[in-house]
C-alpha cells in the first residue's frame, strides 16, 4: 500500500487533517470524507463541477493533489450554510430564481458566484457570464444562473430585489397584435435575462396552485449539497467495478487471458464473455415487449465499435481495478470497419452482426436493422397532379448528451437477499424487468432505486451499467460501484442518430398535397431505439404540414460507431430541420411570403393526423386529431417581438462582410406515447393533514416532482409544502414507464390528478360524517380545510385524526393510474437572429426567441427553464457539437475541448413566451414542454443565415468552414453565370 502523508488544512473554517497518498486528488479526498457537494464530471478539468474555493479562488479539485493544499483554506458548498442555519444569500438566490434544475453543477456554480461577488458585489452581466464559463451546465442555458447571481448581488448589497417571477397578460387567441411589454422586443440588443411571459386567453379556468411559480420541492437539498445523487451514498464494503473497452471499431476477440488480473491481491472478480450467460437483449428502456432487434449481450466475443464492452473487474480500490484492466491480455482479430450508413448498405460492406443468435434484424448481410414503409393516400397520383415538385436532402450529425453526472450504478444484496440497484436511470421499472433475464434473477428479487439524477436527456433511458454491476455483485457477494469516465460517455454510452433526410414535396394551388420522406438512420453498432426514433421522425416530419398523400420509407442501418439511442427530440428534431428548411426554400422559389406559406399549410385545429395510426412508436398507433393549438398566436407574437418583417427587408439590402439575418421555424412534438405510456401515483394522508405523494415518475432535473405536487395540491386545497414527494423506487412507488417521450406532465400528471380526486372524495365523505351532513359533494377543500356551504368547517388535520383514531377508522389513501390514447402535440415557433462574417463563415447567434403553446403552463419558471436548456442543447446541435471519427473508427472528440458545448459567455439572448391553451385531454389543460425546444433552433438559424447571405446550408453543424464553403460556392456560381451571360 502506498504511503500516506498527514495533510492539515482549513476546511470550511475548521482545521482538519487527512491522511492522503501522494497522488490522491483533492476531489476524491473531499468526497471520501463526506463533502459530496464536490462532484465528478470529467477527468480533464473541463467541466468544472468539482470546483471548490482555494483561499477564496475557484479551482478544479480534480486537477489538484491533496498534498499540495496543506496549510491552505478550502471552502466547499457545505461551508456556506449548515443544516438548520439560514441559507447563504447565493444559495437563497439560486433557490428563488429557479436556477437549480438537475442540481449537479449547482454547488460549483454557487461557489464560483460567491468568489465573484466577494470581489465584485455588483458585476455586469458580461462579467457574470465570463466567471461562469468555468462551470458547464447542460440543463439551464445559463439564463436563470445569470439572474440568480444578479439577485445574490442585490441581496448582498442590501437592496430589495425580486426574482423567480413571470409576467402574465391576457389576450384573446385571435388577436393579431397584443400589448407586448417592450422588454420582449429587445430593442437594446442585449441578452440580460428576461422573466418568462405567459399569454393567457380570457376564458382560461382559474387555479390557485397550478399555473403559478412554485419553488421546487427539492431545492433545499440541492442548494445545500446534501447527498442525493447515486454516488453520494456508498455502502460499507463496497468494491469498485471497472470496464475494459475495445480500442478497435470492429474485431473478434480471438483470446482473452485474465490469469494475471485475477492474481492481483485485492481484485475480487474478473469476468469476460466466457463467464456470463449469453442472453440476447435490447438495452433501450422501452415498454414490454422491447422493440427488436435483440442484438446485444452483456459481454460478447465480438466488438463492434470503439468503446464496446470487453471485460469487467471488481477490486478494493479504483486504482486496483484499473491495474486489473491493464493486466487482461486480449488478442483481437481486427476486421474492416464501416463508418457511415450509405457505405454500410453497399454490396460487400463488412457485416457487423453476423452472430446467429441475434433476434429481429431485417437484413444483417446488408447491415439494415429495420426497413420501414408506410403511407396514406395516393402519393404518386398527387405528385402527378401537383403544380410544382420540390426535393431536398438534409443531413444531421451524431450528438452526445454530455449530462454532467456520468452513468453510475451501485449494486448490493439487501438483508433479504434481494439485489438492489441504485442507479442514475430515467427508467427504473424498465431496468428491473430488462436486467432480470440477464442475471438469472426473478423480478421479485430485484429492487431498482433512482436517486437524484444529474441530467439524462434520453441517455439514461438505457441499461448501460446495471447488468454489469449486478454480475459483479453476484460474483463477489459484495456491493459494487461502476461509473463511466467522460471518455466512456462518448465511446460507450449513446448519442443522437445521424440522419440523411430526403424530402419530396408536391404543391398545388399553394397547398402541400403530397409528401415523400426517405430517411436513413445511422443506429451505430446496435439497434437500440433505431426503430422508434425513425418512426417518430417520420410521423412528426410529415405531420407538421400533414399532406393527405404522404409516404414514409426508412432504412435503419448499422455502422461501426458507438450506438445511438434516445436523445431529447427523438427523431422529430432531425426531420423537422429538413422540412422547415425545405418549406422556406419552396416559398422563396414560388415568390411567397414564408410565414404565409407555412401558415397556409401547417396542421390546423380539428384536422386528423393522417399518419398517426400507421406510425405509432414501434407498433400500430391510434387515430389522432389536433384538439388544441396556439400556433397562429405563437407566430404572431414572435413576429411582433422580433420586428421580423422590418428586419428582413432591411437585411436584404446589406453590404459589407458582417451581415445580419433573421429566421423563423415552426415545430410540433407530442405528449407521451398514445396507448402505451402508463403512470400511477399513490396518495396517503398523515395525522397532521399532510400527504405522502408516491410516484414512479422520474425527475431528472425537469421539476416534475414539483409540478406533479402542484397538481395534487390544487385538487386538495393545500400548499405544496404539505406534500412529501417520493419518486422512482420499484419497491415503494407505483409503476411509471419513466421520464421519456415528453410524457411526465401529461401522463404522470393525469395519474396524480386522478388519485388526488379519489382522495378528495374520501376526505369529503369523512368530513360529512364529522359535520353530520348528507351531501359530501357540497363540501369544498380550501386552505387546509373542508368547508360546508353554511360556513362550518373542519381542518384536514382534524379529518386525518378522526379517520385514523376515532370515527369509522380507516386510512385515507388511494392509488390511481392514467393512460391516454391521444398524444396532443405542443406547438411552437422559433425565431433566430444572427450575424454572419462572410469572409470567415463565422456565425454569431445573437438572439433565440421561442414562443410555445404547451397547453396550461403548470409552473412558468420550471417550464421556462426547460425551454431555455433545450434551446441551448439545440444551439449546440446547430452550430458546434459533433462526434468525429478517424478512418479507423476512433473517436476524436472524447473531451469537452474538441467537443464544443456552449458556455455561459457564448450564449445569445434566450427568451421564452408561453401562449396558453386549454388542452381538453390534459391535466388542468397541460401538454408537454421538455422536448419541443430542440426542434426549431437549427432550421431557424439556417433561415437567418439565408436572410443574411442568400445561401442555404443543408447540413449540420453550421461550422464556419461549412458556411464559408456555401457562401464561396454561391459566389463562384454567380461569377460563372455572369461570365456565361457576357460571353
Amino acid at each position: 500500500m502506498a504511503e500516506k502523508t498527514n495533510v492539515t488544512l482549513t476546511l470550511n473554517n475548521e482545521t482538519i487533517s487527512f491522511a492522503v497518498g501522494e497522488k490522491d486528488r483533492l476531489m476524491d479526498v473531499l468526497r471520501a470524507n463526506g463533502y459530496v457537494s464536490v462532484k465528478h464530471g470529467c477527468e480533464t478539468g473541463d467541466c468544472g463541477v468539482c470546483t471548490v474555493l482555494l483561499d477564496g479562488e475557484p479551482v478544479r479539485s480534480c486537477m489538484l493533489n491533496a498534498v499540495d493544499v496543506a496549510g491552505r483554506s478550502i471552502t466547499t458548498l457545505e461551508g456556506l450554510s449548515r443544516r438548520g442555519e439560514p441559507l447563504h444569500p447565493v444559495q437563497q438566490a439560486f433557490a428563488d430564481s429557479g436556477a437549480v434544475q438537475c442540481g449537479y453543477c449547482t454547488p460549483a456554480q454557487m461557489l464560483t458566484a460567491k468568489a465573484l461577488l466577494d470581489k465584485n458585489p455588483n458585476p455586469t452581466e458580461d462579467e457574470i457570464r465570463t466567471a461562469m464559463d468555468s462551470v458547464f451546465c447542460r440543463c439551464t442555458g445559463y439564463v436563470k444562473t445569470v439572474a440568480a447571481i444578479q439577485h445574490a448581488g442585490a441581496l448582498l448589497r442590501g437592496e430589495e430585489a425580486t426574482t423567480g417571477e413571470y409576467l402574465e397578460i391576457v389576450a384573446p387567441p385571435d388577436a393579431k397584435t397584443i400589448d407586448l411589454p417592450d422588454i420582449y422586443r429587445r430593442r437594446d440588443g442585449g441578452r440580460n435575462p428576461l422573466p418568462p411571459l405567459v399569454i393567457t386567453p380570457p376564458d382560461m379556468p382559474k387555479t390557485n396552485i397550478v399555473g403559478k411559480s412554485q419553488k421546487k420541492v427539492d431545492t433545499q437539498k440541492l442548494v445545500r449539497g446534501y447527498p442525493v445523487f447515486t454516488d453520494d451514498v456508498q455502502p460499507d464494503g463496497m468494491l469498485y467495478g471497472a470496464l475494459l473497452t475495445s480500442p478497435h471499431a470492429h474485431a473478434i476477440i480471438k483470446n482473452i487471458d485474465t490469469t494475471e488480473a485475477k492474481a492481483i491481491p485485492g481484485v475480487h472478480a474478473v469476468l469476460t464473455y466466457k463467464d456470463i450467460p449469453r442472453v440476447p437483449y435490447a438495452s433501450g428502456g422501452q415498454s414490454y415487449p422491447n422493440p427488436h432487434p435483440y442484438d446485444q449481450f452483456s459481454l460478447d466475443y465480438k466488438v463492434r465499435h470503439e468503446g464496446d464492452r470487453v471485460a469487467i473487474v471488481a477490486a478494493e480500490t479504483p486504482e486496483l481495478a484499473q491495474k486489473a484492466l491493464r493486466a487482461i491480455k486480449v488478442e483481437y482479430e481486427v476486421l474492416p470497419a464501416v463508418l457511415n450508413a450509405e457505405d454500410a448498405m453497399k454490396e460487400g460492406a463488412p457485416v457487423i452482426h453476423d452472430e446467429p443468435d441475434a433476434v429481429g434484424i431485417h437484413d444483417a448481410k446488408r447491415n439494415i436493422v429495420h426497413r420501414l414503409e408506410s403511407g396514406v393516400g395516393d402519393v404518386d397520383a398527387a405528385f402527378a397532379e401537383a403544380d410544382h415538385i420540390f426535393e431536398g436532402e438534409y443531413r444531421t450529425q451524431k450528438q452526445q448528451h454530455t449530462h454532467l453526472e456520468p452513468h453510475v450504478c451501485i449494486s448490493y444484496w439487501d438483508e433479504d437477499d434481494r439485489l438492489v440497484l441504485r442507479s442514475s436511470t430515467q427508467v427504473p421499472f424498465h431496468v428491473r424487468r430488462m436486467v432480470a433475464p440477464l442475471i438469472g434473477l426473478p423480478v421479485k428479487r430485484i429492487r431498482v432505486v433512482k436517486p437524484r439524477l444529474g441530467g439524462g436527456f434520453g441517455n439514461k433511458q438505457e441499461m448501460l451499467l446495471e447488468d454489469l454491476c449486478a454480475h459483479l455483485t453476484i460474483a463477489t457477494g459484495r456491493p459494487v460501484r461502476m461509473e463511466y469516465t467522460r471518455k466512456q460517455e462518448f465511446t460507450s454510452s449513446r448519442s443522437r442518430h445521424p440522419n440523411i433526410i430526403r424530402y419530396k414535396i408536391g404543391v398545388k394551388d399553394g397547398k402541400v398535397t403530397a409528401a415523400d420522406l426517405y430517411l436513413i438512420g445511422d443506429t451505430g453498432a446496435y439497434g437500440t431505439h433505431g426503430l422508434t426514433v425513425q418512426m417518430v421522425g417520420g410521423f412528426k416530419g410529415l405531420t407538421l404540414y400533414n399532406a393527405p398523400n404522404s409516404r414514409f420509407v426508412s432504412d435503419v442501418v448499422y455502422t461501426n460507431t458507438p450506438p445511438t439511442g434516445a436523445f431529447r427530440g427523438y427523431g422529430a428534431t432531425q426531420c423537422q430541420f429538413g422540412i422547415e428548411v425545405l418549406m422556406e426554400e419552396i416559398s422563396e422559389k414560388l415568390g411567397l411570403d414564408v410565414v404565409d406559406f407555412k401558415r397556409n399549410n401547417w396542421l390546423k385545429l380539428g384536422e386528423p393526423m393522417y399518419l398517426a395510426r400507421k406510425l405509432g412508436e414501434g407498433r400500430e398507433g391510434f387515430d389522432q386529431m389536433l384538439e388544441s393549438s396556439g400556433l397562429e398566436q405563437c407566430v404572431n407574437v414572435a413576429l411582433q417581438a422580433t420586428d421580423f418583417y422590418r428586419k428582413r427587408e432591411a437585411y436584404a439590402k446589406q453590404k459589407g462582410t458582417k451581415r445580419k439575418g433573421i429566421g423563423m421555424a415552426v415545430q410540433m412534438h407530442g405528449s407521451g406515447i398514445a396507448g402505451l405510456d402508463m403512470a400511477a401515483a399513490t396518495l396517503k394522508m398523515n395525522d397532521d393533514g399532510s400527504f405522502n405523494l408516491q410516484m414512479g415518475a422520474t425527475d431528472l432535473g425537469t421539476g416534475s416532482d414539483t409540478i406533479l405536487a402542484q397538481m395534487a395540491a390544487e385538487v386538495l386545497g393545500i400548499p405544496v409544502e404539505d406534500l412529501i414527494v417520493y419518486s422512482s423506487d420499484t419497491d415503494f412507488t407505483p409503476f411509471d414507464t419513466g421520464a421519456y417521450a415528453s410524457s411526465t406532465t401529461y401522463i404522470s400528471g393525469g395519474a396524480v390528478r386522478n388519485v388526488a380526486e379519489k382522495i378528495k372524495k374520501q376526505i369529503q365523505e369523512h368530513a360529512a360524517l364529522m359535520l353530520e351532513m348528507d351531501n359530501p359533494d357540497a363540501l369544498e377543500l380550501r386552505d387546509r380545510k373542508v368547508i360546508a356551504p353554511d360556513g362550518r368547517s373542519v381542518t384536514l388535520a382534524e379529518v386525518a385524526l378522526s379517520s385514523l383514531h376515532q370515527q369509522n377508522q380507516h386510512q385515507i389513501m388511494a392509488t390511481a393510474s392514467h393512460i391516454s390514447y391521444t398524444s396532443p402535440p405542443p406547438v411552437a415557433t422559433q425565431f433566430a437572429e444572427v450575424e454572419v462574417d462572410t469572409e470567415t463563415g463565422e456565425v454569431t447567434v445573437e438572439r433565440l426567441l421561442m414562443v410555445v403553446d404547451a397547453g396550461r403552463i403548470i409552473n412558468p419558471i420550471t417550464a421556462a427553464g426547460q425551454v431555455e436548456g433545450g434551446v441551448a442543447q439545440a444551439l449546440g446541435l446547430a452550430r458546434s457539437e459533433e462526434m468525429v471519427f478517424d478512418d479507423e473508427g476512433r473517436q476524436l472528440t472524447t473531451t469537452w475541448g474538441p467537443y464544443h458545448v456552449y458556455s455561459a459567455s457564448e450564449m445569445p439572448a434566450v427568451d421564452v413566451i408561453f401562449v396558453q391553451t386549454n388542452e381538453p385531454s390534459g391535466p388542468f389543460g397541460a401538454k408537454s414542454i421538455s422536448e419541443i425546444a430542440m426542434d426549431g433552433v437549427s432550421p431557424s438559424i439556417v433561415s437567418a443565415i439565408h436572410n443574411a447571405t442568400g445561401v442555404w446550408v443543408r447540413q449540420l453543424p453550421l461550422t464556419p468552414e461549412r458556411v464559408w464553403r456555401a457562401i464561396h460556392a454561391a459566389k463562384t456560381e454567380d461569377v460563372t453565370m455572369a461570365e456565361a451571360v457576357s460571353a
